[in-house]
């Protein structure tokens, strides 16, 4: 079974999914930390961000895998903590508007996503990488609580420039991002990370009966 997580920029789809996938016992895949690791290395190499042959060229070059839990690796390094920088948060949309860059990580989540029972979670998910899940979610929240929420996730980052970053980040992605027409909208705004779950276990619970 594949649950795909859509949603805005700190909608909660990571933290969600993660413990989505703990609690059903399904594996994790975090597309959006492919993305980030790719800006990762392209910062790190001096890879323009604007150059999108150049950016598929190192996603090739140095494929993103998944470690234990939810470890990132390249080239078998854990880069976990590194793509997670507020300088990714300020570049990963550059990486990630390339068609070709985008083709590159979605035949990589396909790949994994059809390989056993996957919470998958980023941008555009049930609609261009797994059409074919059987649970769509869309999670959203006030900008106001994302803001906040980002800020607790990384501690001694000015929460005025997360919540400036996040406005920017919805700009970018308006044009680009879509949600399913079959996805299930869930507003986390009130609710805990366990209350999402309950509500998004039924939903998985609903989907098996079907």
């Amino acid at each position: 079974m594949i649950v795909a997580i859509d949603g805005p920029a700190g909608a909660g789809k990571s933290t969600v999914a993660r413990a989505l996938a703990d609690r059903l016992g399904f594996r994790y895949l975090d597309t959006g930390a492919m993305y980030r690791a790719l800006t990762w290395l392209a910062l790190r190499d001096g890879v323009a961000l604007s150059d999108g042959a150049a950016l598929s060229d190192l996603a090739h070059a140095h494929p993103v895998g998944f470690g234990e839990g939810s470890t990132v690796t390249v080239d078998d390094a854990d880069v976990t903590a590194e793509i997670r920088a507020h300088r990714i948060d300020g570049a990963v949309s550059q990486v990630a508007r390339h068609p070709e860059v985008r083709e590159v990580m979605r035949e990589r989540q396909r790949e994994i996503a059809h390989t056993r029972d996957v919470v998958i979670e980023g941008r555009d998910i049930g609609v261009v990488v797994v059409p074919d899940a059987e649970l769509k979610v869309w999670l959203t929240a006030d900008p106001a609580v994302r803001a906040a929420r980002r800020h607790a996730e990384r501690d001694g980052t000015d929460r005025e420039a997360l919540a400036r970053d996040l406005h920017r980040r919805d700009a970018q992605d308006a044009g680009n991002t879509h949600r399913a027409d079959d996805a299930v909208d869930v507003d986390t705004t009130q609710l805990t990370l366990d209350g999402v779950i309950e509500v998004v276990v039924a939903l998985v619970a609903e989907r098996r009966l079907a």
